[in-house]
């Protein structure tokens, strides 16, 4: 157990961020499996900048790497434009 007052704040900042870490990936993971799904195009061409942007955002705070960003948005992107 910590025995510093900083490093029981510490515990319960980590703990904090883990989970909002935790939502913001799962919530992107759901955007693009409802990307993924979309069959008609408009409505595809119409979600792709908000997926993208969660994307970025992912990346931006380290909670996934920017080559995997940069892989996602373009596989999304290249998948859009087949429809």
């Amino acid at each position: 157990m910590a025995n510093h007052k900083s490093a029981l704040k510490r515990i319960r900042r980590n703990e904090a961020v883990r989970l909002r870490n935790r939502y913001q990936h799962k919530t992107t993971r759901n955007a693009i499996k409802k990307l993924r799904s979309e069959k008609d195009k408009k409505k595809a061409e119409a979600l792709l900048p908000a997926v993208e942007s969660m994307i970025d955002k992912l990346a931006k705070r380290n909670i996934i790497h920017s080559n995997k960003a940069a892989n996602l948005k373009s596989k999304l992107t290249k998948q859009v434009a087949t429809l």
